[in-house]
C-alpha cells in the first residue's frame, strides 16, 4: 500500500537495466567500505602482503564504480529516464561515489606512507574503520530505500548520523591519545 518499487515507481518498467546498474553501483560502494575495514585490520596485524592485495581490490572497485556511475549517467540522459529527478539521482550517485574515492585514498596513504600504529592506538583505529563501514552500509540502505521504499529513508539516515557521531567521538579519542 503506497510503496513504490523502482520498476513500478519513478523509473517505469523500461528501466530495469538502470535499476540493476544502480544496485550494482551501491554494492561496489559497500564493498569498498568492507575491503577498507579488512585492509586496515591486515595492516595493523602486520600482514602487509594481504593489505596490498586488498588495496588492489579497493583500487579496482573504485575504477569499476566510476565506470558504472558514468554508464548510469549516460543511460539517464540518453534514454530520458526520470527527467524530473535525474539531477537529484545523479547528484546522489556522484556524492556516493566519493566514498569509494576516500576508501582508495586512505588505503593509498597506508600503502605509501606506511605509518607506524602504536599498540595503544590499534583498537581505536579498528573501531573507527568498523564504525565508518557501518555508516556506509546504512547510507547505501538509505539510497536503496529512496528507490524502493521511500518511507524508510529517514530510518536509515538516522543511523548514518548515529554512526557519524560515533566516528567523530572515536576520532577525537584517537587524536587525544596520539597527541
Amino acid at each position: 500500500m503506497g510503496k513504490k518499487t523502482v520498476t513500478g515507481g519513478i523509473f517505469a518498467s523500461r528501466a530495469k537495466t538502470l535499476e540493476l546498474e544502480i544496485e550494482q553501483f551501491l554494492g561496489l560502494v559497500d564493498q569498498s567500505a568492507l575491503l577498507l575495514e579488512e585492509a586496515v585490520k591486515k595492516y595493523i596485524q602486520g600482514d602487509l602482503d594481504l593489505f596490498e592485495k586488498q588495496f588492489g581490490e579497493i583500487d579496482r572497485i573504485e575504477r569499476d564504480a566510476d565506470d558504472l556511475r558514468r554508464q548510469i549517467k549516460h543511460r539517464l540522459y540518453a534514454e530520458m529516464l526520470i527527467p524530473d529527478s535525474r539531477g537529484d539521482v545523479l547528484g546522489l550517485l556522484e556524492t556516493t561515489d566519493s566514498i569509494c574515492d576516500v576508501a582508495k585514498r586512505v588505503a593509498t596513504h597506508f600503502s605509501i606512507e606506511k605509518p607506524e600504529i602504536y599498540p595503544f592506538l590499534k583498537d581505536d583505529f579498528l573501531e573507527l574503520t568498523e564504525i565508518c563501514r557501518k555508516a556506509v552500509q546504512e547510507l547505501t540502505l538509505a539510497e536503496r530505500a529512496f528507490f524502493r521504499e521511500l518511507y524508510r529513508v529517514t530510518e536509515h539516515l538516522d543511523k548514518v548520523h548515529f554512526w557519524e557521531h560515533q566516528a567523530d567521538e572515536v576520532e577525537d579519542r584517537l587524536k587525544r591519545k596520539a597527541f
